[in-house]
């Protein structure tokens, strides 16, 4: 679809990295001529391929912001409307976005482009090898998977990203402090959400009764949620502390 180097790749990773069932399943689809033409001017400066072929200097992806500024990774952001609206109210804080969504790619990068913010960087490719082979152990200030694929049918649930092996690396790339934040409104997920984050000795959940949290200010209603709340859905937020 681009050119070698002006846009995201079909497979940045190839074959280097060991099969497993993903959580995802690419979606090239449509890429209107707004998106299209903001991969092809941002990409080359905003973009990062999940090769896992290279360890990520933080400090150097987001060097319009002082070193050391906190760094969150934000997993699967649809077409980035609340990704801007989140770095929008935090512009100290570099988001890297990461997901496969062309289409959303573009349209993340277009509207960051468009709100003058200079702390989005966005990824593309599988977020699994990027935690493993890219993020440094306790490089990241937080975690955001929200509203991931629930995958309803028993014989898909192995395919939910939330799982045990996930959560401990994920744990294992916050600093202290850190936080994972998850939100889902599949109720199921949710529950299997609590119990994995709960197993996880690397974190301890911020609500005192070890329940569910209230939906943060940092986290802004989309679009899509508000559709949902309107036909009776109930929203789940959990956020769990790296120890």
């Amino acid at each position: 679809m681009f050119p070698d180097g002006t846009g995201p790749s079909a497979n940045p990773a190839g074959d280097r990295h060991e099969r497993r069932i993903r959580s995802f399943q690419p979606r090239r689809s449509r890429v209107t001529a707004a998106q299209r033409d903001a991969l092809l001017r941002l990409w080359p400066e905003w973009g990062v391929e999940i090769d896992g072929d290279r360890r990520l200097d933080l400090d150097e992806l987001f060097d319009t912001l002082p070193p050391g500024s906190p760094v969150v990774l934000e997993i699967g952001f649809g077409m980035g409307e609340a990704t801007v609206r989140m770095a929008a109210d935090d512009p100290a804080t570099g988001i890297l976005a990461a997901d496969v969504h062309t289409p959303g790619q573009g349209n993340l990068l277009g509207q960051a482009e468009r709100e003058g913010l200079s702390n989005v960087r966005v990824a593309n490719g599988d977020a699994i090898i990027l935690l493993r082979e890219m993020l440094a152990p306790g490089s990241l200030a937080g975690i955001r998977v929200f509203f991931p694929d629930p995958w309803p049918k028993k014989r898909h649930h192995k395919r939910r990203i939330v799982q045990p092996e996930f959560v401990e690396l994920a744990a294992s790339r916050l600093r202290p402090g850190g936080l994972l934040h998850c939100a889902t409104d599949w109720e199921p997920y949710a529950e299997q959400m609590l119990q994995v984050l709960t197993d996880c000795p690397a974190l301890e959940n911020t609500q005192p009764d070890g329940g569910f949290a209230p939906r943060p200010d940092f986290r802004p209603l989309t679009r899509f949620e508000r559709q949902g709340l309107d036909k009776g859905h109930v929203v789940r937020d959990l956020l769990f502390r790296r120890l």
